[in-house]
């Protein structure tokens, strides 16, 4: 059902699709991507104007942080449980390392954009660690 009281939004294809936008906040999804997973996490991002929040609603997934100073700190997992709220707090470097089934909805301002986000290369120590961590996790699953 959809008319001018309601919009029905759902996506199913690959990676990140902004869904709802309105005023200065935007609703996204977030999936399995092919590319992503061939690829690893490499690098991390971290947004100078706005939180990010991330709601797992199916699947699994892992977000990796690594702290809010002005280089990526030690790299800490963090297992998602299912339809619990993460608030990545604004100027933090993240990533996140989702399962084939996985949805995630994420929800930030409408402006989020390269334009004020910073990304930074992982070093091979760190890539490393995600690698060791990601291994562990889907082993565990």
């Amino acid at each position: 059902m959809e008319n001018e009281t309601i919009e029905v939004r759902k996506f199913t294809g690959e990676g990140y699709q902004p869904l709802v936008t309105f005023g200065e906040w935007r609703v996204a999804a977030l999936r399995h991507s092919e590319e992503a997973q061939r690829n690893g996490i490499s690098r991390l991002d971290r947004h100078m104007a706005t939180d990010e929040v991330f709601i797992l609603t199916q699947g699994k997934a892992v977000l990796f942080l690594g702290g809010n100073a002005a280089e990526i700190g030690e790299i800490q997992p963090l297992v998602m449980k299912l339809n619990d709220i993460y608030n990545v707090k604004q100027g933090t470097w993240h990533a996140s390392l989702v399962s084939r089934d996985a949805h995630i909805i994420i929800v930030e301002n409408d402006n989020t954009s390269k334009e004020n986000t910073e990304s930074a290369a992982l070093t091979d120590v760190q890539k490393h660690a995600i690698q060791t961590i990601t291994q562990a996790f889907w082993a565990d699953k």
